[in-house]
């Protein structure tokens, strides 16, 4: 497929990264699934199947956002390298240095991406953190939660040499992360309404 495609389609790494990503996901994810199977019975848990599903859900997608984000390059752990070594002066700390760069450049389809996608990946966090969590949670710690995984997935990025670890993606993340609370409070919303 990629000696086909490659050369017909525009951005066609990123294609294939999404693919890749996505059959890494579902294997890790049947693991898990298996083991937190096993857990709930184990401990006895049957009931609550429709908060289950949502933790399913919300674990898949994390997965998934960081099998695109830090573990491109590996399929197995043990596959993974560190590069502690690295200065931290490599790390963009101003903002809108390299999101500007992009919408300088050639491809508009980058700055999109770079911009609008990394909003649109922590969306869902928003959505479901505070669906998936036992105690009500508010604005403020979903939207701290969801910088704290972004902070964390630009870490290990520049630990892994995976990525480009930038200042704007926490912030897109977190504004993503914001917009899914305000989605999930309109949902409840329109959920009371009709009830």
């Amino acid at each position: 497929m990629a000696s086909i495609y490659s050369s017909r389609i525009n951005h066609f790494p990123l294609i294939r990264l999404t693919f890749y990503s996505l059959d890494k996901t579902i294997l890790y994810f049947l693991i898990f699934l298996v083991l937190r199977l096993l857990w709930r019975r184990l401990h006895g848990r049957r009931g609550q199947w429709g908060r289950e599903l949502l933790l399913w859900v919300f674990v898949f997608y994390l997965m998934l956002v960081f099998a695109l984000t830090v573990f491109r390059g590996t399929y197995y752990p043990w596959q993974l390298q560190f590069y502690w070594h690295r200065s931290l002066t490599e790390v963009n700390w101003q903002l809108w240095t390299q999101t500007a760069k992009l919408q300088q450049g050639q491809s508009i389809v980058d700055f999109i991406y770079n911009l609008f996608g990394n909003i649109a990946w922590f969306i869902p966090f928003g959505f479901l953190y505070p669906l998936v969590r036992q105690k009500p949670t508010g604005l403020i710690r979903t939207v701290l939660s969801g910088m704290l995984v972004s902070i964390t997935i630009e870490a290990l990025q520049f630990v892994l040499y995976t990525g480009i670890s930038d200042v704007d993606d926490v912030m897109f993340n977190t504004l993503g992360a914001l917009v899914g609370y305000i989605l999930y409070r309109l949902f409840k919303l329109l959920v009371r309404r009709r009830q």
